[in-house]
């Protein structure tokens, strides 16, 4: 057992810091996951948004192009597409066939957004 302070200040008795980072990680987002969608052409650059965001509790959703992101999120023209949640989208400025930029403005001007 250990005595362990908490980001809000409080004192609680854990038996491993870990159960604190974890609770502390809880109330600081709240009972709600961010869902993160992280576009980008390299896979190392994916992989290490990834990492980073699941380590902040973040649930990420990783895709290889501005096209597969738009399909992701049914923008792409597809009428039988879902389209999923997402509350942020991370995007590399510089692909192939579509800028981030330009996916940004796309999905900006949509009717779902």
């Amino acid at each position: 057992m250990v005595m362990a302070r908490t980001t809000g200040g409080e004192y609680v008795r854990r038996k491993s810091p870990e159960t604190v980072e974890e609770r502390d990680r809880t109330t600081s987002l709240g009972s709600r996951e961010l869902h993160v969608l992280a576009v980008d052409d390299s896979h190392v650059d994916r992989k290490v948004i990834e990492r980073l965001l699941k380590i902040s509790s973040c649930r990420v959703t990783a895709v290889e192009s501005a096209g597969r992101a738009l399909q992701y999120l049914g923008l792409d023209g597809d009428k039988s597409a879902v389209g999923f949640d997402v509350n942020l989208i991370m995007t590399d400025y510089s692909m192939p066939g579509m800028t981030g930029y330009e996916l940004l403005k796309k999905i900006k001007v949509s009717d779902e957004f």
